[in-house]
């Protein structure tokens, strides 16, 4: 039995919370919680009868633990996640791994230094349709790759980013492609392959924050294939969707719903028999964004750290779409198209 911690008991520890701290995971179970506000730790350690403190380093010396959550504000992912590596335990880390590219390798550099596991969250790989399209991705069902999207059009209506100081700011947190559509972004790539360059422009369009709320990006794969990310959290007045799209010359697959759950298209010029149950039995959609990824999420890091299984998400696999995320903050304060061999010169993400 693998025994979790969580650092930080904001908004996303709910989920993680339930998984760990109901019995949701075999071999896994919660036994601690902490936040510098230890209130909201108090909250979390009630529902599930476990401790909760206000110190990490009080928790580390205080409960035995095997793996620990990090779930603390993006700008202080570093920080944690290299302090909490000189105890000695696996560490899963909340997307986006860092805001910038020498935060993530140092967290990298002390995770190896420590003989540690370092996860970075990536849930929505694991959904139900995406494994599907993958499972095709990878039998070569697409042929050529021509153009791959997403598409992320949520509400997060003022009150969302009122709710702490930090969010929606370059140092904490960045906008909507850093946070809400980190994850389609990682999708895109993870099925497209390597990216070769990106224009962005982006823009505040509702939100009273430093950071974007809306941005459009155009990619250029090194494959020769071309891509497009629309996200937003000025959909108005409730969310739209968290989509995926991946069109090849041998067939076209969009995965939609809010949050890339739901088979919307199949289609293959050379069709196979199971063809026919995929939109049946592929398509999960959930009741909210945040969807039903983080459980086999959780197993999978399970098998990773009791088999010693290959990690899908580690940290050099997180750093890649951080890297993608930096050159698109590039382009946007700059005006250009921005190669992803490229050395951060005007990113304010993770500054002061």
């Amino acid at each position: 039995m693998l025994r979790f911690a969580l650092v930080g008991c904001g908004r996303i520890a709910k989920r993680h919370s339930e998984l760990l701290g109901n019995g949701v995971i075999t071999d896994a179970v919660l036994v601690a919680v902490c936040d510098s506000v230890l209130g909201k730790a108090t909250r979390i350690g009630a529902d599930f009868s476990v401790p909760a403190f206000a110190d990490m380093h009080e928790m580390m010396r205080s409960v035995d633990t095997d793996v620990v959550v990090v779930l603390t504000e993006s700008g202080n992912h570093a920080r944690d996640v290299i302090d909490l590596a000189q105890y000695g335990k696996h560490i899963i880390v909340e997307k986006p791994m860092a805001l910038t590219l020498p935060d993530a390798d140092a967290m990298i550099r002390a995770c190896d230094m420590a003989r540690v596991k370092l996860f970075v969250v990536k849930q929505n790989r694991f959904n139900v349709p995406v494994v599907k399209a993958r499972e095709a991705l990878h039998a070569g069902r697409f042929g050529k790759m021509v153009l791959g999207t997403v598409r992320v059009r949520w509400c997060r209506p003022q009150s969302y980013y009122d709710q702490d100081p930090w969010r929606g700011t370059w140092a904490m947190d960045g906008g909507v492609l850093t946070n809400q559509a980190s994850h389609h972004v990682d999708l895109l790539e993870w099925m497209m392959g390597d990216v070769d360059s990106v224009f962005a422009m982006t823009t505040t369009a509702l939100a009273r924050m430093e950071a974007e709320d809306t941005a459009v990006v155009t990619l250029k794969f090194r494959s020769g294939a071309l891509g497009i990310i629309e996200a937003t959290t000025a959909a108005r007045p409730k969310d739209l969707e968290g989509s995926l799209s991946l069109l090849g010359e041998g067939g076209t697959v969009e995965i939609g719903g809010f949050a890339v759950n739901e088979m919307k298209v199949w289609n293959f010029a050379h069709p196979e028999p199971e063809d026919a149950s995929v939109m049946r039995d592929y398509s999960v959609n959930p009741p909210n964004v945040y969807g039903f990824g983080h459980q086999a999420y959780y197993e999978h890091v399970v098998d990773c750290i009791l088999n010693d299984t290959q990690q899908l998400v580690d940290g050099l696999t997180g750093r890649k779409s951080l890297e993608l995320i930096n050159a698109i903050y590039e382009s946007a304060e700059t005006g250009r198209e921005v190669s992803l061999r490229f050395r951060p010169k005007h990113v304010r993400l993770g500054g002061p």
